[in-house]
């Protein structure tokens, strides 16, 4: 089962950003798998909404964010979880992970299944490989290094003030306290600490101090 949902997913992505190309997926899933096993959780369920969580990402991306992906993804998986070997609850736990992973999204994860996928999703947006996602979103969305003097709550995503410090700031400090699982906030603690240092360093150094 998880093979067939692995190459219908992998479709999805051809052609797709390097901050949400099939490679960030492959490491959520991997997360899922090492969380989902301590927390005790359906496998089952959690692994193949790990495959199908961010199918709906290029529709969010083409229309600058004005479209939901975590919304777009649940319906696009509709049919493609209705043909596979679950139950009814399962295939339904399976649609509202997908829907309710996203850290701005108004959907709130209910399930253990969906906490975990929330919690790995997020974890990949921190420590060193969240820093380096932050910057290279930045790069595909044609913003600057830095925004300097620029006041980030008057700036807008997808624009030339959308640098890696601003997704900093406006999210990715905040991610931590947002985490939901027990072995999750574990991983959490130390992928923040490695990312607050980060943040540090590059002001000191963009302002010349060091």
């Amino acid at each position: 089962m998880l093979t067939t949902v692995e190459q219908t997913a992998r479709r999805y992505f051809q052609g797709a950003r390097g901050s949400h190309n099939w490679e960030h997926t492959l490491r959520v899933f991997r997360l899922c798998e090492r969380i989902g096993a301590i927390e005790g959780v359906d496998m089952d369920v959690l692994l193949v909404a790990a495959y199908l969580h961010d199918i709906g990402r290029s529709y969010q991306d083409d229309s600058k964010g004005a479209v939901c992906h975590a919304e777009k993804g649940a319906l696009l998986a509709g049919s493609i979880v209705e043909q596979l070997a679950l139950t009814a609850n399962q295939k339904a736990n399976v649609l509202h992970c997908i829907r309710s992973h996203r850290f701005r999204g108004d959907a709130r994860p209910r399930t253990p299944e969906a906490r975990v996928l929330f919690d790995a999703d997020k974890l990949d947006a921190i420590g060193a490989v969240g820093v380096a996602r932050a910057f290279l979103f930045a790069g595909e969305v044609g913003a600057r290094l830095h925004g300097g003097d620029t006041n980030i709550e008057e700036t807008q995503p997808y624009s030339i003030d959308d640098t890696g410090y601003r997704e900093f700031k406006v999210k990715l400090c905040k991610i931590k306290d947002r985490i939901l699982t027990p072995e999750g906030q574990k991983l959490a603690v130390d992928r923040h600490r490695i990312m607050v240092e980060f943040f540090n360093r590059f002001l000191e150094e963009y302002e010349g101090k060091r």
